[in-house]
Formats: structure tokens, sequence, C-alpha cells
């Protein structure tokens, strides 16, 4: 089995309260095959060199500020994955150096959030490692370097968000509201630039991506695509197919999958 691989848009904790998104989770996992474990690399987590979560059961990383306290009583007890970190250390050791473990660090809210919906039994070991810069190029070279891990039935997700600038985010409007014209635009750049497989373009995307400082004021967001691309297109192809489109308080949730 060589698993697929995904980007994801993974939105804050009140995800959980939207019908339409969450759906929209467990529809697309329910087309995938089960993987044998999932790697999760989050826009939450940026840290050099390349660093390893728990793979001793490290409780959940509630990293975010402000919410009811509901969203602090969120549980997602997967399996841990010491096998999946040995495999982690043993393809990408070198890269900037070791590969470090974080013992006291759980899966953060890019990881789990989506992961509640899509596998909600918590049953398939999960191992989250770091982004150890925002640079396109060197990340897409970690895919790459991950992708033999897919032939073990790893599932690697990127988790981030196709647009994401807080200052469209309103409450008081709703979820659905029109997308601002630089979030819209954006988002069908990177639909079509995806779709066709350009990474050459994708890769450059400071440059070619419509209101590019807008979308993103910081790349951390998008960063998590250039290691999807990178996997994919070591084992498949860098052409991803829309799982998810749509808009959430302004934000692009679009998300791809990889074969």
């Amino acid at each position: 089995m060589t698993a697929p691989v995904l980007y994801l848009s993974h939105g804050a904790p009140p995800l959980a309260d939207d019908a339409t998104w969450t759906r929209q989770l467990a529809e697309w996992s329910s087309t995938l095959e089960r993987p044998r474990n999932i790697l999760m690399i989050s826009a939450h987590w940026e840290n050099a060199p390349v660093t390893v979560s728990s793979t001793s059961g490290a409780p959940l990383t509630y990293d975010f500020w402000g919410f009811p306290r509901k969203y602090y009583e969120v549980t997602y007890d997967a399996p841990a994955a010491p096998e999946l970190a040995a495999s982690v250390a043993g393809v990408l050791s070198g890269q900037g150096g070791p590969v470090m473990q974080d013992p006291h660090r759980g899966l953060d809210h890019g990881a789990y959030v989506p992961l509640v919906e899509m596998f909600p039994a918590a049953d398939i070991p999960v191992l989250q490692v770091s982004m150890p810069t925002l640079d396109p190029q060197q990340l897409f070279a970690m895919g790459q370097r991950l992708a033999p891990l897919r032939d073990e039935g790893t599932l690697i997700v990127g988790s981030g968000f196709t647009t994401h600038n807080l200052r469209w985010f309103n409450p008081s409007q709703g979820p659905d509201y029109a997308a601002p014209t630089e979030s819209a635009e954006f988002d069908a750049w990177a639909a079509e630039h995806v779709s066709a497989g350009n990474v050459d373009a994708l890769l450059d995307w400071e440059h070619r991506a419509p209101a590019p400082g807008i979308a993103h004021p910081r790349a951390e967001h998008w960063a998590p695509l250039y290691v999807a691309l990178g996997a994919a297109s070591v084992k498949g192809s860098p052409a991803g197919q829309t799982a998810i489109d749509g808009f959430w308080y302004g934000l692009s949730k679009r998300s791809w999958t990889f074969s």
C-alpha cells in the first residue's frame, strides 16, 4: 500500500461546531484506505532541528487562548508511534542535523482538530514532526525525504490553511460570508496550480500568487503544503485533487489529496 498525501486546512477549535466542515472532513476520510499510521506536519510547530512529538502518550497541546472551556476538554488519545518516529529519524537525519524528540509535546490543534473529525476512533498511531524552516525549497526537499514512508502505509498530512489572514475573521457575520477579494483570488490561483501540479509556480508563490502577503501575512499556514508536494512528487504526482473547498470566516479551507 502506498498511502496518499494530504494537505488540509485545519481551522480553529470551533471547527467542531461547524456542521458543514465536519461533514466534509468525515466524508473525505471515508474515501481513504485506512492508513497504518499518520504523520502530521502542522502550521503550529516550527522548530529546528527537526523534532518529533512524544512517543509515550503526552497529552494534547492546547495552543490557543481565549476560547470557551469546552475546547480545552477535547481529547484525542491516539496510540503513540515510536516505530514511525524511528523511520522519520532514519530518513531525515542529516537534514540540518539530527532528528530530535520532544517527549512532552502532544499533538497541537493543527493536528488533532481535523483528526477528531476524520478518524474519530483515535485508533491509528499519530506522530507530529516540526517544520525546521518556512523556506519552500527546503520543505519540499523534506517532503521528498519523507516519501518512502508512504510505502509503509504512512498517511503524510500537511495541515495549515489555504489563506490565513485573521484580520478577515469576523464572528459577528457568521462563517459563510463572502470571502475578501484577496482570499478568493489566492484560493483560485492555488486551485489552478495545485491541480496542474505546477511545482515551480507554487514554490515561487511570493512572486507569482496574487496578494501573497495579504493572503498570508506570515507563511506558516501555507508552508505545510510544500512538505506534501515534496512527498507526492516522489511516489506519485504533485497534482492534487480538491477534496474540500469554500471559505470559513473569509479564509479558504481548500484541501487536497495527492495520489
